[in-house]
């Protein structure tokens, strides 16, 4: 059965598959794209990454979210079709909540999500791209959504669906918690 990751340390974790990976903490911020001092400061806890930095300094590994979420517990050996909540991997980042629905699916070719973000969470200042598509729908609060420069309020009741490779970023400058369910392919979360 899966086990519910309560809190990771995300400092510790990076360190762990940063030297499985045989890389010192100069080459990984080489191949990231990031400071030293960055790789240096997210190992240590003094910084929580945004969700976009932490793909990014993951890109340098490489490493999807998903696999740097995955601990030796969290596998199993039967793909089950239903998920209880508890079983949802938990991969948040910062303050930004990610539930991942169906993590051992066999050959998952999509991300599924539940997410929340609190007023003022967001997956950082700067734009991102990946691979694939992407598409969510706000089920409670709202969202600021930014692609291609252009930034879009998305409400309850309402979807968002882009391509992912156009420069994007969320953002909650709200007072109210945002809740939502979303989806990327390819499944590299």
């Amino acid at each position: 059965m899966i086990k519910r990751i309560e809190t990771l340390d995300v400092g510790t974790r990076l360190k762990e598959v940063r030297k499985k990976s045989g890389l010192s903490q100069r080459e990984l911020a080489k191949r990231a794209g990031v400071t030293n001092s960055t790789i240096s400061m997210i190992e240590k806890n003094s910084v929580s990454p945004s969700v976009s930095s932490l793909k990014k300094v993951l890109g340098g590994i490489p490493l999807s979210l998903t696999e740097f979420f995955e601990t030796e517990d969290t596998s199993q050996t039967a793909t089950p079709v239903v998920y209880p909540a508890e079983e949802f991997l938990d991969s948040s980042v910062e303050s930004v909540e990610f539930k991942l629905i169906g993590k051992d699916f066999h050959n998952r070719a999509m991300t599924f999500l539940v997410e929340c973000l609190p007023p003022g969470a967001g997956t950082g200042a700067e734009l991102y791209t990946h691979d694939g598509e992407e598409a969510g729908y706000v089920l409670s609060g709202k969202l600021e959504l930014t692609v291609d420069e252009e930034t879009y309020i998305v409400e309850a009741g309402q979807g968002y669906y882009f391509e992912s490779s156009r420069p994007h970023r969320f953002h909650n400058p709200f007072d109210e918690e945002c809740r939502l369910v979303s989806s990327t392919t390819p499944a590299n979360f």
